[in-house]
């Protein structure tokens, strides 16, 4: 087998181009901006959702986790879609479905037609997976950080936008139904977007090869012990929807009959078992013969990754979940006052998550992730301080700077994910992306039970204990990774 090096790239990124790579960023972090307003299109009018459909404060709570709970298992099967099948075609799909399920949910008349759109709507989240193996075919390695992080902070930007307009929004379409007319709108938009995505884009540039997996159904690993890590890594997806399922059964808040809640953890239980079993079918190979030092990754570099985005994204789906309302009880403002200043939380997406990762391009990757977990840790504590005394400027500028590490931290998380492994880099996301939204659902459901300043601190000890595993275990990307083509050469892809 020969070597052939991938054609050099210009090193700068001009980002006022719509040609070539930087034409399929825009177009891309678009979708994705449209799949976040779309996924989070409820959080800022819920106290009109709350009035309309006479909900209690658990129900409510109970929306907020379910808006979550599907992206968990949905970012896996996406991940491993789309590395077969390419993100242009995945993204216009995900799309369309999503924006019909959002026009549905604007019709929801009752608790359950609401409470089972939320949870199917989860589904969106997954966009996300799509997006960065693009991103990743079209840049290479000394841009792919600031690459990813434009694409997913200013795509992440969908739910501060969402928080910004929507309730005035519903404002001008007027009426006790003007929040169901400004959600089903944001439907329409995603379905009218997903063909102009799917005619507008390529999985890759022109003459490059699209790696697809040798082996579907599980992410392939290449040694023992990364099988095993592999197995212990996947546990906390079943665990955080066994959570759910407990949080909406009986003895909570009852949604869930105990005949079905039983049956549904004996689903988890099957599940698991079924992912296992492929996971060895897929890699049964790396018990009796060692994998050529060319086709190796190290897993935990996954593992790491997946509790560093559980720290940051996680708790960001958290907090633009509950910040809305909580600044509602907090200071007695208006649904509309009290979404602009939540949607602060978001809004340094724009240049924060695009900042982690150029940063991550600039002065390493472990180095850069190992000081944003730090600033991380220190901004929510300093949110868990905030009450009804304070100045709402004082308050608008901890919500910003603590929402500045948490969106920097995810962006130098997604500018490692690329380097790993080329052909497994949807299901690498998607398994790193899944754990953002355990968070999530952990996050939330220990909100149900504890006052906001507990839910802050929480979140500040994750987040400690994953720049803890940053240090002891993240190995900085070196040199160059190996794919095979086709024909039996091997290409070789910068990843420092």
């Amino acid at each position: 087998m020969t070597a052939r090096p991938v054609p050099p790239t210009s090193p700068k990124l001009r980002l006022l181009s719509f040609q070539g790579p930087v034409r399929i960023l825009h177009l891309t972090w678009l979708a994705f901006f449209l799949s976040f307003f779309v996924w989070f299109n409820h959080a800022p009018l819920m106290a009109s959702i709350r009035e309309a459909l006479n909900l209690s404060e658990q129900e409510v709570k109970a929306l907020l986790i379910l808006n979550v709970a599907l992206t968990i298992p949905a970012r896996i099967v996406v991940g491993m879609l789309v590395d077969r099948y390419g993100p242009r075609l995945l993204f216009a799909t995900l799309l369309a479905l999503a924006g019909v399920l959002c026009i549905g949910f604007a019709l929801a008349d009752s608790f359950q037609q609401a409470a089972l759109l939320r949870f199917l709507l989860g589904f969106v989240g997954a966009g996300f997976v799509i997006g960065i193996r693009m991103i990743a075919e079209w840049f290479p390695a000394k841009q792919v950080g600031l690459a990813e992080g434009i694409y997913g902070g200013w795509g992440n930007f969908g739910s501060a936008a969402a928080a910004m307009t929507l309730p005035t929004l519903a404002l001008l379409f007027g009426g006790e139904n003007g929040w169901r007319w400004a959600i089903g709108t944001t439907g329409a938009l995603a379905i009218a977007y997903s063909f102009v995505y799917y005619f507008s884009v390529r999985n890759t540039p022109k003459g490059s090869t699209y790696f697809r997996p040798r082996r579907s159904g599980a992410l392939e690993v290449t040694s023992k012990g990364d099988l095993i890590l592999y197995l212990i890594t996947c546990l906390p997806l079943y665990i955080a929807l066994g959570l759910l399922i407990w949080k909406l059964g009986p003895g909570q808040l009852g949604l869930l009959p105990e005949a079905l809640a039983t049956a549904l953890y004996g689903t988890l239980i099957l599940l698991y078992a079924y992912q296992a079993l492929n996971a060895w079918r897929v890699n049964r190979h790396v018990l009796s013969r060692p994998v050529p030092a060319m086709e190796r990754y190290r897993f935990r570099q996954v593992a790491v990754l997946a509790l560093a985005y559980l720290a940051t994204f996680g708790s960001e789906l958290a907090v633009v979940s509950m910040l809305p309302l909580h600044f509602i009880d907090t200071f007695g403002l208006s649904e509309v006052a009290a979404g602009l200043l939540a949607s602060a939380f978001a809004f340094t997406n724009l240049f924060a998550r695009p900042g982690g990762g150029l940063l991550s391009d600039r002065i390493g990757r472990r180095r850069s992730l190992l000081l944003l977990l730090g600033g991380l840790v220190i901004g929510y504590v300093l949110m868990a301080q905030i009450e009804s005394s304070w100045p709402l400027v004082a308050a608008l500028a901890v919500t910003m700077l603590c929402s500045f590490f948490v969106q920097a931290g995810e962006g130098a998380v997604f500018a490692v994910v690329p380097l790993i492994k080329r052909r497994l880099t949807g299901q690498i996301a998607g398994l790193t992306g899944a754990y953002g939204n355990v968070g999530a659902v952990l996050f939330l459901t220990v909100l149900s039970f504890v006052s906001p300043q507990a839910f802050f601190l929480t979140i500040a000890a994750v987040a400690l204990l994953a720049a803890a595993a940053v240090y002891l275990f993240l190995e900085e990307p070196r040199g160059k990774m190996a794919e095979v083509l086709p024909d039996g050469r091997v290409q070789l892809i910068d990843v420092s």
